[in-house]
Order: C-alpha cells, then structure tokens, then sequence
C-alpha cells in the first residue's frame, strides 16, 4: 500500500508530541501544544453575519444576546471613531459570566473569540478552557508557571477561565489560587491587545471572587448574567437536538418533556442544557433496546422513521434512569407522579 507523506508526517508530530508531554518542564508541553496545533488545522474563520446569526439562532438567552449585541456595536463604532481621527474610550475587553451551569456560558464564550477575530480585535479568535487545575500547581513555584503556560496558549484569542472562585477559596489560608490570581492580573495587561480573558461561575461564590483582589474588579468591564432555562426552553433545545442528530420526537412527547423538566429540581447544580442534552442521550439508550427487543427479519425491515422516532416511553425511560424526571401514575390516571433525584 503506498505511503501518504502527509500522513506520515502528521503521524510523525503527534508522535513528537507524545514524547515531549513525557518530557518534564512547562516550556517542553507548550512546545508539544504547538505541534498539536500545527497537526490539527484550524477553521477557516466565519463571517460576523455568519456569527450573528448563530448567535440568533440559540434558544433562549435574549438578554444575553442583547447585552452581546450591544458590546459589538460599542467596538464597532470605536473602531469607526479611530478611522476617522477621534479619540478612542479605551476599556478593558475583559468580561465575567455570571451563571449556573449548562446555561450557554462557554458557548457565547466561543462565539465572542469568534467574532472578536471577524472583527479584527483578535488575530486567531480561538478560545482556551481552563478551570483551577489547569492554573495552580500543587508545589511552590509551579503556580505561576503553569498560569503563564496557559495564558501562552491563549495569546491572540479568548481564555476562558471555567468556575473562576475556586481559585479565591474562602476558607483557605495555605493557597495557591492567589497566586495564579497575581499571575493572571499583570499578564492581562501587560498582554491587554493580544488577549481577552472571561471569567465564569456561580453569582455567589463570583462575588467573593471578584472581592479578593483589588486589582480584579477593575479589570473586568462588564458582567453578563446567564438565567436558567424555563420549561419551554428546554423543550425547545431538545428538540433541535433530535433535528441536528436526525431523530425525530413522536407527536405526544411534549407532555412528557414538560413533567421532567417541570419536575427536575432546580438551583445550583441543576445542569440547565446539560440536563437536556443528557435526558436526549438517554433517551437515544432506550429507544435502542426498544428497537433490540424485535429479532430476526423484524428488526431488519425497519423503516427509516421507526429508527428515527423518540417515544414517550423512550423519556420516561431515560428519566427514570437518570434519577431525575416523571413516572406515569396509577394506570388510567393520566396523572404524573415526579420524583427527584437525592442530592448528596
């Protein structure tokens, strides 16, 4: 069979990266970072109508749409005022997400990196994840490096800092989190044109946070709070779940969906979109044993919509093994009877 140098090179990167990650030292991983990079292309950047756009089409989030809408327009007519000789309101781009999870933070996190680029403020627009272990070392010494590693990585796009008060712990006194908090505050300015850093978690805990340092509040311009679902919306991100996977949910299901999404406790660790999109999958579970149940010649003359249907049945089953939904009540009844799953 012939060889395809490109695959063999490709081959050959990741086989280096595998060996530098092996290698000790914070400056051996970023450099296996970047080949990892080089292995995997990058997209090809999307037009800013293209990202308003997407940005419309997300169920829900219409004051978080309108608070994003409203910072591109104030960087939009920013740039028009420097075009044209005018002084420039120079504040920070930095931003703290306020909300549970599951509610569309990282998603308008990844979108903002996007448009960030399509509007020429960031020359990648890429987006780095990270939460506390991604930033603080567990030895003296390491904290820093590590932080300095990641903001490396995120140089020229966004870094998004994922459930950001863990690294301000409110009964902690032997803590790294400080550190990296130090770190993070002279790298967004010393690297203020190549870097935007947001910042997410629960409102309470973000508070503290932001307290914990003097330098962090004014660091940080805006703050967009991201609401849970409602009912209505989780239905609704169901159902472009099973458009965007090729399944489509029986006639009947909305009852259904809407006694689990009712009846689901709600409150910090209510998982929101997360909880949709786990329900679906469940649910993708149970249909297939459903379907498994028909042997033989049966189970091969199905037709596309039987492979493609979600039953009620097939919810309630994927509630009932998650924990957390609706079972039917006494036969003939027609009632619901909710359950919820124990909190530990």
């Amino acid at each position: 069979m012939p060889i395809n140098p490109l695959e063999d090179l490709s081959r050959g990167i990741r086989v280096i990266g595998e060996q530098l990650r092996k290698s000790a030292g914070p400056d051996v991983e970023w450099v296996s970072d970047r080949l990892e990079n080089f292995r995997r292309p990058p997209a090809p950047p999307r037009s800013l109508a293209e990202l308003r756009a997407e940005l419309d089409s997300l169920v829900g989030l219409e004051r978080v749409k309108e608070q994003v809408r409203a910072l591109l327009a104030f960087l939009e007519v920013q740039a028009l005022r420097k075009q044209n000789g005018l002084s420039e309101v120079a504040t920070s781009q930095h931003l703290v997400f306020l909300g549970n999870p599951g509610t569309g933070k990282t998603t308008i996190a990844r979108l903002l990196a996007e448009m960030y680029r399509a509007m020429g403020l960031l020359r990648s627009g890429h987006l780095v994840e990270v939460d506390r272990a991604g930033l603080v070392g567990q030895y003296v010494g390491t904290t820093a490096i590590k932080t300095d590693r990641v903001i490396r990585r995120a140089l020229d796009g966004v870094l998004f800092i994922d459930e950001a008060y863990a690294l301000a712990p409110e009964h902690e006194r032997m803590d790294f989190g400080p550190e990296a908090i130090e770190a993070l505050l002279k790298r967004m300015e010393d690297s203020r044109h190549r870097l935007v850093v947001i910042v997410a978690g629960y409102p309470r805990p973000m508070r503290h946070f932001l307290e914990s340092n003097p330098g962090l509040s004014s660091r940080f311009a805006r703050e967009i709070f991201f609401p849970d679902y409602t009912t209505d919306e989780l239905i609704a991100i169901t159902e472009k779940f099973a458009v965007e996977y090729e399944y489509a949910l029986a006639e009947d299901v909305d009852e259904t969906l809407e006694a689990i999404f009712a009846g689901a406790e709600r409150g910090e660790r209510f998982g929101n979109a997360r909880f949709a999109r786990t329900l679906f999958e469940q649910a993708l579970n149970a249909q297939a044993l459903r379907l498994a149940e028909l042997r033989g010649h049966a189970l091969g003359q199905l037709a596309p919509d039987e492979l493609m249907r979600i039953t009620a049945g097939d919810l309630r089953s994927a509630a009932e093994a998650l924990g957390e939904g609706a079972e039917l009540g006494s036969p003939g009844a027609g009632s619901w009877t909710l359950f919820r799953r124990r909190r530990r």
